[in-house]
Parts: structure tokens; C-alpha cells; sequence
């Protein structure tokens, strides 16, 4: 993986967003045609609404595919300023990010419809393994579908896949510059070129570099470097062959945010503590990470129709980090300290995957069939060690639990901090080495079939069935675990359209979570407990409605659900090594809303809102969380985005988001509160190939925590940022 330094960067960094913003200014008035906001014009497509999902298996377009499905456009990403995955997410109700902490990674970890749903992240329908903070700077689109995927993407849990749809090269000339700098020192730029080589192969590249202080938080960066070149050959033509490059870095603090109280009945994060103070220690933290992937895809048209395809991806991933747990439970709160206390990996992902699909359109009789079959292999192996930090206090002798308030910082070679006003810059003294490694491999074989059946102009039936053998192995220094299943999943929707725009729907699907399934994202592995226990099921039942207004430019979507999982791994007995059984239920029902598009040709809207009831059913023989909520699941979420033309060079907008309280664990002993946070967005088209755009995220600088884990910590949210972007294309 690449090196860069900060100087380096930061070079970079100015030049390019001095070249985007001067460029656009020395350009002047074009002929070019303009794309103001989220206007769509001809030949666009910038628009909130998206019309169809990537994948060959949903051949029906969205406001008929039966599943409630958010696609987060590129023209979303944009306005509103995403630069990370985490922060695309947001803007889609239902969606919630948790906390990473000891056996789980300090990596993206979303949650749908109540379930951990880090082993349904997808690259363009292929599975993203490792752990890792992703960006957004060379993606197209982000299809967010709610409820198991198990037919479409294979193993997994029953909230959903979040699939990110890359840039790739087109047949135009276009060069997009955006250079964006803010408060608190904020950097960032993008570069977008597609050139036509000939009529046929196109190249493509974009480039981006950011150097970001996290706003609201004292001493924490988060700075960035990626490059995606890719090429098509045979555009146009029946058979064509892209190939694409992914490079990502990043470099930065892991910051684990504030302590829990302690001895309160549900822990909650201490009251009276500041926004901006960071428990962490700038010369012993960081967090490093990143991801290399090569893709190879060739695909091909066949007269009558059909569509044979073959993509195959290698990517290479890491994660990297030392971090500070805020007392880690110590007891040291009460007393106005906290023990600096160290999580940490050093973890990487080497990941293989080939997928050859069929698709095609056949009658038989009345009845159309719009079908996808296929087969994939995957091999991942992830290899993973945490780092022996020395914690001692400056006579050598390790810091008793509890004592920090005793020892006090200097002495405790500032493996102690108050309470109070931390010092990120403590001159903290001691050794770092590295733990012995374990080390994960999953195999996967698949097979899947798909059938879009129309029957007449008003019905369609769906139907999906895919088989996975799965195989992993774990290595320790002491002991080899393995575990092979296999199973099926399926999908089944009905979908009947009273109207030309409008669709209701019913659909059922599964999912099946093997043993140690999200090891190779950094999760929770095979273990001795569990490595002879069969899949966890996931079990999905929806009713909706799609319905498109404003002529059809803005759609409007409607569903209730249930969502189940059944066999989970529960405990036998009290303890941490109880025996595991297959006894497990939980369940969530709700409501989920949504709508995108547009209202008027100037005014667009994008928003959600999602009311989840959850509760752990079957917690086994234990039956300690029996009747408990479901952990990073809000029983209330809304999110709303809208923006509106004034003046065919100016708009102005901005958004809303809210997120009721959530539990960190099942056992729903310790919790974060409910938080509103306002954003606004402004964006004037100086001439025709120069624009300027300002946002203001988290207008009120509200205080609020967005995670929150099972024990020890909760995540501060991000504080007001200023930011102001100059866009030259051409």
C-alpha cells in the first residue's frame, strides 16, 4: 500500500483546490450547457430519484421492484457535502452506525432494521471484505436495500446490503475539479477526468486528497488520499472490457469519545463533560487504514438480447489503530479521572471474488421472464493482532483498577487523565509491539437463479433462489477452528400496478448468518463454542406501496415490515464460556416512509422517516434480555434534505435529521439520548463551468452522541462545520 506524508499531501492539497477554484474563475462565461443543483436537463442525470438499481437480479425498475430500497444519488452526495460512507448513510432513515470497540473493529459498522449489516456492504454487487472507514469520492450512487439479502448477496443477517456503485469510464470528454476548504481546517480535492481515446475505449481517473481536523473534537485528524484510474474498451460495441484501479489511505486519531457513568441502573454518558475533550494521546494513537482492489470485467451481448457477464475483483484492505478507551469501566469516573486505557488492531484482509452472470428476456406462452443466473467464488483471508502497549506508571509498576485518582497523571506516566479538560499533548512514555496474529479463511461457492415474471401489463412476480457453501477456518497460536454449511436463501415478491406510476407490493426473503460470517470484516469469529452450531436465520415479511406524483417526478414509497432472526447463538448458562445453542429469536417490526425526487422543476426533496418496534423474543435458558430492545435501533428516525432553485444560478436548502435514544447492547444497560441536528446548504453557478457551493453542517453546533457501545463509551457527534466548495468543469 502507498506511503504519503503530510507534506506531501498538503502540497497536493492546496495545489489542486487552488487549480479548481482559479480555473473556473479565469474560464469566464461558456456555451456549455449548465447543471444548476438538482435540476435534471437533458442528457443529466442529476436527480435525487434514481430509476433503477444496478444489479442484473432486480431487472424491474425501482418504484417496481417489491423492497423498500434508498438510493442515495450521486447529485445527494454532493449537496450534501459527504465525504465518507458513514456520512452518505445518514441521510437514509432506518440506518444506524455503531460503535467498534475490543472484539469488533473501529470501522464502519451499519445497522438496518435492527441488525448488524457490516457483511452486506457490497462494491458494484460484489462483497467488500475487511474492515475498514471507506469514502465516497469514486462512487456513483449508494443502493441501501432494507431486509435479508441472502438470495442476492449470500451470507449475512437479516437488516440488508448496502451496495456501492462506482464511477466508470463513459463515452464523453468531461473533467470535473472540485476544490473544497472549510472550518476547522478543512481540505479537500477532487478530480473527475473521462477522455475518449476512440470511439470505443474510453479512460477514466479520479483523484482525491483531504486534510481535516474532525470538528468538534480536540487534537482528532482525519485525512485522506485515493486514486481510481479505470478503461473501457468496447463502447458501444456487443462485447466490452473494463478495468479499474482502486487506491485509499487514510490517516488519523482514533478517537473513542466519553465515559459511561458508573453504578447507574442504564449508563449513560457523564454529564457535564465538553464537546471538544478528547481522552486520547496524540503520541501513542492513531488510526491507519486503507484499500487496494484491481476489478476485471468483461461482459458481452448477444443478438437475441442475452447478456453473459464475468467480474472479478482483488482487493487488498487494512486497519490499523490505537486507541484509548475512556476508563474502559476502571471505576475511575466517580473520582474526576479515567485510566487511558488501549484498544487496538492490526488487522488485514486479502480478498478474491469471480462472478459470471447470465441474463436475458424469454416468453413462454403469456407470460415474460425477465431472468439472471450465476456463479461466484470468493476466498478471504484476513490475518489479525492487537498491540501490547506498556501501561505502567513512571517506577515501572503497573496502575491498580480504580487508582488513577491515587497515582494522578505524571506519575502514572499520563496513563491517567482528569476527568475534566484532558491533555491530548501528555508526554506519554512507553513501548508498542505487536501481539501474535490469528488468522481467518472463508470460502465461498455459490449458485443463484432469478426470475422477473410479468404476467400482463399489471402483475409481476419476483422470484430468487441462491445456494452458498461456505467453509471458513481460524488459526490461533493454540488451536484450529473450522466450520462448513451450507443453505439456501430465497426472495419472493408480488408486485400489481393499479396505475401507470403507481405499485403495490407484498415480498418474503431470507438470509442464513454462518459461524464466524462477519470474521472477515473484523467481527466476532468462529469459536469453540460455536463452531459446530448451524446458520442463524434471518426472515423478512413486507407490504408496500410506490406510488410516483408530480408526473411522475418525485417517489414516493410506503412499507410495513417484520423482520426475524431465529437459531441465534444464545448462552446455556451463566458465564463466558457456557456452552452456545441454536435457541436464539428476535424480531423488529415498523413502518418505514420515504420520498425522493422532485416536487417542482425547482424544488427537490429527499427524506425518510422509519419507526422500529424491536425486542429480543428467546434469550435461552439465561433469559436476561428477554423483552429488551435491540441494540443501535431507534424506535424513531427521520431524516429530510430538500433544496430549491430561486434563480436559475442560485439555490438555497439544507436538511433535517433526527435519531430517537438507543440502547448499546441487548441487555439495555446503557444507552445514548435522542438528538435533532440541522444542516444548510446554499450553492450559486458563477458562469457555466464554475460554481460555488456552502455548507453549514450542524448549524447549531449541537452536542449529541450518535453511538454508543454495550459497555464503556459513546461516540461524540461531530460539531458545526463551515464549508465552501468551487466546482470548475468542462
Amino acid at each position: 500500500m502507498m506511503s504519503n506524508t503530510k507534506a506531501g499531501r498538503g502540497a497536493w492539497l492546496c495545489a489542486a483546490s487552488a487549480g479548481a477554484l482559479a480555473a473556473g474563475v479565469i474560464a469566464g462565461p461558456a456555451q456549455a450547457q449548465t447543471v444548476l443543483g438538482p435540476v435534471q436537463v437533458e442528457g443529466a442525470a442529476e436527480t435525487y430519484r434514481a430509476e433503477q438499481l444496478q444489479s442484473a437480479k432486480t431487472p424491474a425498475p425501482l418504484d417496481e421492484t417489491p423492497r423498500s430500497v434508498t438510493v442515495i444519488t450521486r447529485e445527494v452526495l454532493k449537496d450534501t457535502a459527504a465525504v465518507s460512507l458513514a456520512d452518505a448513510l445518514r441521510t437514509g432513515p432506518g440506518i444506524t452506525m455503531a460503535a467498534g470497540e475490543g472484539g469488533q473493529p473501529f470501522a464502519d459498522r451499519p445497522f438496518l432494521r435492527g441488525y448488524e449489516s457490516t457483511t452486506g456492504l457490497l462494491v458494484d454487487g460484489l462483497r467488500d471484505s475487511g474492515s475498514q472507514n471507506r469514502d465516497v469520492f469514486n462512487l456513483e450512487s449508494i443502493e441501501v436495500a432494507k431486509g435479508p439479502g441472502g438470495a442476492y448477496a449470500g451470507r449475512g443477517g437479516p437488516g440488508g446490503t448496502i451496495n456501492q456503485v462506482t464511477r466508470t469510464p463513459r463515452a464523453e470528454d468531461f473533467v470535473t475539479m472540485t476544490g473544497t476548504v472549510g472550518d476547522p481546517e478543512f481540505g479537500r480535492a477532487v478530480v473527475d477526468v473521462n477522455q475518449m481515446v476512440t470511439d470505443s475505449i474510453a479512460v477514466r481517473a479520479v483523484m482525491m486528497v483531504q486534510e481535516s481536523r474532525v470538528p468538534g473534537r480536540d487534537a482528532v485528524t482525519d485525512d485522506r488520499i485515493g486514486f481510481a484510474p479505470s478503461i473501457a474498451f468496447g463502447l458501444g460495441k456487443p462485447t466490452t472490457v473494463t478495468a479499474s484501479l482502486y487506491h485509499f489511505e487514510s490517516e488519523g486519531l482514533a478517537d473513542y469519545g466519553h465515559p459511561l457513568t458508573v453504578g447507574t441502573p442504564v449508563r449513560v454518558p457523564v454529564p457535564g463533560l465538553e464537546q471538544d475533550w478528547y481522552y486520547g494521546l496524540e503520541n501513542r494513537d492513531f488510526n491507519n487504514g486503507g484499500s487496494d482492489a484491481l476489478t476485471l470485467e468483461v461482459a458481452h451481448e448477444f443478438e437475441n438480447g442475452f447478456r453473459l457477464r464475468n467480474i472479478s475483483r482483488y482487493s487488498e484492505s487494512e486497519n490499523d489503530y490505537i486507541a484509548s478507551n475512556p476508563d474502559d469501566s476502571m471505576g475511575n469516573v466517580p473520582f474526576g479521572y479515567l485510566n487511558r486505557n488501549v484498544k487496538s488492531r492490526n488487522e488485514s484482509n486479502d480478498s478474491w471474488v469471480n462472478q459470471t452472470d447470465f441474463t436475458g428476456t424469454f416468453a413462454t406462452g403469456r407470460l415474460t421472464h425477465t431472468f439472471a443466473t450465476g456463479l461466484e467464488f470468493s476466498n478471504e483471508k484476513t490475518a489479525s493482532a492487537s498491540y501490547r502497549v506498556g501501561a505502567f506508571d513512571i517506577n515501572g509498576d503497573p496502575i491498580p483498577r480504580g487508582e488513577c485518582h491515587l497515582v494522578g497523571e505524571a506519575a502514572s506516566n499520563y496513563n491517567c487523565t482528569t476527568l475534566d479538560n484532558p491533555n491530548p499533548e501528555d508526554p506519554w512514555v512507553g513501548t508498542i509491539a505487536l501481539n501474535a496474529f490469528t488468522g481467518t479463511e472463508v470460502d465461498t461457492t455459490a449458485l443463484y437463479l432469478f426470475d422477473n415474471i410479468d404476467i400482463g401489463e399489471r402483475w409481476t412476480v419476483n422470484l430468487g433462489v441462491r445456494w452458498d457453501d461456505y467453509s471458513t477456518e481460524a488459526r490461533t497460536p493454540t488451536a484450529v477452528l473450522t466450520n462448513d454449511s451450507d443453505f439456501f436463501s430465497y426472495q419472493a415478491g408480488l408486485t400489481f400496478k393499479p396505475t401507470d406510476t403507481g405499485a403495490v407490493y407484498v415480498s418474503y426473503g431470507t438470509t442464513s448468518s454462518p459461524p464466524g460470517a462477519s470474521a472477515g470484516f473484523g467481527g466476532e469469529n468462529i469459536s469453540a463454542g460455536n463452531q459446530v452450531l448451524e446458520p442463524e436465520e434471518g426472515t423478512n415479511y413486507e407490504a408496500g406501496v410506490k406510488w410516483g406524483l408530480f408526473n411522475d417526478a418525485l417517489l414516493v414509497t410506503g412499507a410495513v415490515f417484520r423482520s426475524e432472526r431465529t437459531n441465534s447463538f444464545v448462552a446455556t448458562a451463566p458465564g463466558n464460556n457456557s456452552p452456545l445453542e441454536n435457541i436464539g429469536e428476535s424480531r423488529v417490526e415498523g413502518v418505514e416512509l420515504s420520498a425522493s425526487g422532485q416536487i417542482t422543476d425547482r424544488w427537490s426533496l429527499f427524506a425518510g422517516y422509519s419507526y422500529q418496534d424491536s425486542e429480543v423474543i428467546d434469550d435461552g435458558p439465561v433469559a436476561t434480555n428477554e423483552g429488551n430492545r435491540l441494540p443501535n435501533t431507534p424506535e424513531h428516525s427521520f431524516t429530510l434534505w430538500t433544496t430549491y432553485q430561486i434563480t436559475p444560478d442560485f439555490s438555497a436548502g439544507g436538511g433535517v435529521r433526527y435519531q430517537d435514544s438507543v440502547f448499546g447492547g441487548a441487555a439495555n444497560n446503557t444507552q445514548i439520548p435522542d438528538y435533532w441536528v440541522v444542516d444548510a446548504q446554499a450553492e450559486y453557478q458563477v458562469t457555466d463551468q464554475f460554481g460555488l457551493q456552502l455548507n453549514v453542517n450542524n448549524l447549531f453546533d449541537e452536542f449529541y452522541y450518535d453511538r454508543v457501545y454495550t459497555s464503556h463509551m459513546a461516540s461524540v457527534g461531530r460539531g458545526r462545520q463551515i464549508l465552501l466548495s468551487g466546482t470548475f468543469s468542462f
